[in-house]
């Protein structure tokens, strides 16, 4: 039989992320420092001639019909680049929430794309392997090779990896998806439209001060916009600035989840337990990003 292989899917989290506009081809021009995180789906591969997934774990009855799963979707992409590419059989352990804006979905497809890359032996950086990940989704890219990044353009710009430091964390999801297509219809930039950036150069990230007033100067755009959408985004919002340590609380991507930075491990741990009291049908989860 034939080795089973295994990656975990990072969650990504936008730190920020800036609408600069909307394209004449109705796709919007992003800026958006993305990170990753520590919890993650799994996925394994044991190749073969025939590709299959099977989905479990707890958030595996949220991920839609299995012929539209991002795993697929960038198997057969990359398939179609590589004459005689050894697929088969995948199975993802779901533990990331859908519709959150922490990239599950892209993140499978990334883990997907490095998996069939090892057992075909390709680099991670063919060109063909890059075209599949584009083709796949926005946030596939970024998600293909997980480091800290700058990511612009579409999603298809990336920056080289970025140092920035470990950032103590929590997650927060209410259970509740938002499509991130009625997100920017909400923003409301008709094609050709442009908003004018805010003047604020991205400095040497390095450090925790410097990190912290960079975030302080530049936000997530589509947070109004999507609170508009769905209010409990703002209620997710509140509770974890309200948090006891809490440094920062802002929404990533283009929601329904949030996340609030502290200053160490045990504060966010702390926060975990806190909120899971008070809400005990979120899903809440410390961890570190970086």
């Amino acid at each position: 039989m034939s080795a089973l292989l295994a990656e975990r899917a990072l969650a990504k989290v936008n730190l920020t992320l800036r609408v600069l506009g909307r394209r004449e081809d109705g796709y919007h021009e992003i800026e958006s420092l993305v990170v990753f995180a520590r919890v993650a789906d799994r996925l394994t591969l044991r190749p073969g001639a025939e590709l299959a997934l099977r989905v479990h774990g707890p958030k595996a009855a949220h991920t839609g019909p299995l012929a539209d799963n991002l795993v697929l979707k960038a198997a057969r992409a990359l398939a179609s680049q590589v004459s005689g590419l050894t697929l088969g059989a995948f199975v993802l352990a779901k533990q990331l929430p859908s519709g959150a804006g922490l990239g599950g979905g892209s993140a499978d497809a990334g883990a997907a794309l490095r998996l069939l890359a090892c057992a075909n032996a390709i680099a991670l950086d063919d060109p063909r392997v890059l075209d599949a990940a584009r083709s796949t989704g926005a946030d596939v890219p970024v998600c293909l090779d997980p480091h800290s990044r700058l990511m612009r353009g579409i999603g298809d710009i990336l920056s080289e990896p970025i140092d920035v430091p470990q950032l103590p964390a929590l997650l927060v999801h209410p259970g509740i998806p938002v499509a991130t297509k009625l997100v920017f219809e909400a923003l409301g930039l008709r094609p050709g439209e442009s908003r004018a950036p805010a003047n604020v150069a991205t400095p040497a990230l390095g450090s925790r001060t410097t990190l912290f007033q960079f975030l302080g100067a530049v936000g997530n755009d589509l947070e109004a916009a999507a609170k508009s959408v769905e209010p409990v985004v703002a209620r997710v919002h509140a509770a974890i600035g309200d948090l006891p340590g809490c440094r920062l609380a802002r929404m990533s991507g283009s929601g329904s989840a949030c996340f609030g930075l502290f200053d160490s491990v045990p504060a966010a741990q702390a926060a975990a337990r806190r909120l899971s009291q008070s809400h005990p049908d979120w899903w809440v989860r410390a961890t570190t990003l970086g």
